[in-house]
């Protein structure tokens, strides 16, 4: 989708489109070895996804969308990328490999839905901006192809969480 009159939401939108396709597809089999195939699909679709909106899509809308709304876009990519990271590491054959799917897909739905809410989501306040959206988009497409094949070359990178931080937990007495 290198084509540079595509603005850079509708390259997002034809992004979700394919992903829910994918998982849809992933629910259809009971193969392992096409679960794994089709989830490591689904993972890869999901990173370079989140990779070109954190690098070039929410930047661009910083500072011209509610902040609150771009947080929580940062913060639903982190708790994707955890359960991406476990997938890919993961097998078919493993326990919870599919429930891991499926909570990643429910978490993408409600991501998406946030993203795609008409007139207070993020897409419909980024089109009340003035970014231009076509010149963001073929840089997002140009980004999307080099990191495919990045990716075909290198294999898929361990996705990194930016919002969420390791913290101890020291256990007390329990709250009466």
């Amino acid at each position: 989708m290198a084509d540079k009159t595509v603005d850079a939401i509708a390259l997002l939108k034809a992004d979700h489109r394919a992903v829910e396709a994918l998982f849809e597809k992933f629910e259809a089999t009971n193969s392992k070895s096409k679960q794994k195939a089709v989830a490591t699909e689904i993972c890869t679709e999901l990173v370079i996804h989140t990779m070109i909106e954190e690098e070039l899509f929410y930047p661009a809308l910083k500072g011209k969308i509610e902040a609150d709304l771009l947080d929580e876009s940062y913060v639903e990519h982190d708790g994707a990328k955890l359960l991406i990271g476990q997938i890919v590491a993961g097998e078919p054959e493993e326990d919870f490999y599919e429930a891991k799917v499926t909570v990643l897909s429910e978490e993408i739905k409600h991501h998406v839905k946030e993203e795609e809410r008409p007139k207070e989501g993020m897409f419909a306040q980024a089109r009340a901006t003035d970014v231009d959206l076509v010149a963001l988009g073929a840089a997002m497409a140009a980004r999307k192809e080099e990191l495919k094949a990045q990716f075909k070359a290198n294999g898929l990178p361990t996705p990194t969480a930016r919002t969420l931080k390791p913290v101890k937990i020291a256990l007390g007495e329990p709250v009466a």
